[in-house]
């Protein structure tokens, strides 16, 4: 089966309404879409109970005539399963199909987010316990495709390479400081030249707050 006869939509829906809308396109046209939803349970500090009354996004699909699926989201095995039978229904049907993956985020929204003001450190462990990637770890082992020393070795091998890789990257020559305002339009607008203006002004008056290694 060639892939490119159906679509992936990934999606938020802070978007406004877009979610509504494709959803909508999709149902009419008979688009072959499958919608993921990763449901994390909230929108930054807002609990999806206050985002909107209905049980979950599935709901919504079903509401626009899709054929919508919940899954445990920190369930590696049953994504697999759901999303590969979406697939199929996707390319055999040629209907649009909703998957809401419930997956609690365990880390902040942001690192400028300190979730502990608006969630309980109770809850967060809760969930940390069941993360998928420790589960799936959990799987494996028991089927002896998996050890603990391997585990080691692959985390020492990984952090190695993230390493070398950040080296790598601190040495390339620094983009200038002109590309932040020239790579968008063909002709700057006045409201980026005045940006640019007032940035050059602050780094003359304080050139030593500058990084030396950032081309200007």
């Amino acid at each position: 089966m060639d892939r490119r006869e159906y679509n992936l939509w990934h999606f938020r829906l802070e978007d406004k309404g877009d979610f509504h809308a494709a959803l909508n396109f999709a149902a009419v046209l008979e688009a072959p879409v499958i919608f993921l939803c990763r449901n994390n349970g909230w929108a930054i500090s807002t609990p999806v109970a206050e985002q909107f009354r209905s049980d979950g996004v599935a709901i919504k699909g079903k509401a626009y005539g899709v054929r919508s699926i919940r899954v445990d989201g920190n369930d590696v095995l049953a994504v697999y399963s759901v999303i590969r039978a979406a697939r199929e229904m996707a390319i055999k049907e040629q209907r649009p199909i909703v998957v809401e993956a419930m997956a609690y985020r365990v880390g902040d929204h942001a690192s400028s987010d300190d979730s502990t003001k608006y969630r309980s450190r109770e809850e967060i462990e809760y969930w940390r316990r069941r993360c998928s990637v420790a589960r799936f770890r959990k799987w494996i082992q028991k089927n002896g495709w998996w050890s603990d020393e391997e585990e080691l070795e692959f985390r020492g091998n990984t952090k190695e390479q993230v390493l070398q890789a950040l080296e790598r990257a601190e040495e390339t020559e620094k983009p200038p400081l002109a590309d932040l305002f020239t790579d968008v339009y063909d002709q700057i607008p006045s409201n980026l030249q005045e940006q640019e203006r007032y940035i050059r002004d602050a780094i003359k008056r304080r050139p030593n707050e500058y990084p030396s290694n950032k081309p200007l």
